[in-house]
């Protein structure tokens, strides 16, 4: 069998970004196994689409295209799963660039053609040099990277993580695409966990579907000064609680929280013991990580109670979009 071809969607929203988005395409690039196309799908700024159009206006694989849904992330990738051509669609942020061999273990991971999705290891920039001594790692995923916790190697997941993921085209044609009304939204709080909703339902409609991780195939992810403070951790794993409730709304709790009861349950106490270990040695930090722990289990907790007395009341809407047939429907 030969290896399929890559399409690579980077979706983007603000010229606040705009060296990160430079540096994002340039990694896409640089892969030892070449994308077919790379794809920036602007989230509605008419601004950054014509900056972005002239910088890219003679480079023949890269194309820039406006969002042609409602205003978020889900609705930009699937306008980009639109318009690609590729047998597989990778995803990279905005924020983040790709080691060299980056696709290259993605394509590995098709060679079994039960495989409809792989995901890789995103490694945190911080803005400081370093990783605050407070902050545990069992938590990484509040700055969208991968946590302490997850399977090394090469292994089977319940879903990939969206800023470092690729899927099939056959998996979005059976499952649909990323729901909108769940993930981020603009300015908006920082909502989360639409590749989760989208993994779940794959594997409803393919139940002999695989989704691998490979942390081989490796991006480094920037984590801006803000998002090193408690008060973004804070925030964003109250949003999760939110998210969760709107993916358990959409595919039950018992898939919707699988992963979470093992990570609640096994990785997270483990976490706090390691925590109050390197405190009573006077290892800088530890009180804080295990207080930290805490602290995001009890603040998820709140949002997913809150969100799911949202989701009962109908406060909370999302809807599941049916990508186009075929390769590059979106011009």
């Amino acid at each position: 069998m030969s290896a399929p071809d890559i399409s690579v969607v980077i979706c983007v929203y603000t010229e606040d970004r705009w060296e990160d988005i430079l540096a994002a395409v340039s990694s896409v690039r640089a892969q030892s196994r070449p994308a077919r196309e790379t794809l920036l799908v602007v989230d509605h700024n008419q601004t950054l689409l014509e900056r972005l159009s002239g910088e890219y206006k003679e480079v023949e694989e890269v194309r820039v295209l406006a969002n042609a849904g409602p205003r978020g992330l889900s609705a930009g990738r699937n306008t980009g799963i639109a318009a690609s051509h590729g047998e597989v669609i990778a995803f990279l942020d905005d924020d983040a660039v790709a080691e060299r061999d980056w696709l290259r273990h993605f394509t590995e991971g098709y060679a079994d053609p039960r495989v409809m999705a792989v995901g890789g290891r995103t490694m945190p920039i911080w803005a400081s040099g370093r990783r605050p001594a407070w902050f545990p790692e069992e938590f990484d995923w509040v700055v969208g990277c991968t946590y302490k916790g997850l399977p090394p190697g090469r292994a089977r997941v319940r879903n990939v993580l969206g800023g470092n993921a690729s899927f099939r085209r056959t998996a979005f044609a059976a499952a649909g695409g990323f729901a909108t009304g769940i993930g981020r939204d603009g300015d908006k709080r920082p909502l989360g966990c639409e590749e989760t909703e989208l993994c779940i339902r794959l594997s409803r409609a393919r139940p002999d579907a695989i989704l691998l991780i490979d942390d081989r195939a490796v991006i480094h992810h920037r984590v801006p000064a803000p998002r090193e403070h408690f008060a973004y951790f804070r925030t964003r794993t109250y949003a999760e609680g939110l998210s969760k409730a709107l993916v358990a709304r959409s595919v039950g709790s018992d898939k919707g929280l699988e992963s979470e009861r093992r990570y609640t349950t096994r990785v997270l106490p483990a976490g706090v013991a390691r925590g109050l270990r390197d405190a009573l040695l006077a290892r800088p930090g530890g009180a804080g990580r295990a207080g930290a722990i805490v602290a995001g289990v009890l603040t998820a907790a709140g949002g997913y109670v809150l969100g799911s007395v949202r989701a009962r009341r109908g406060g909370a809407t999302f809807s599941v979009v049916r990508i186009p047939d075929g390769e590059g429907d979106i011009a």
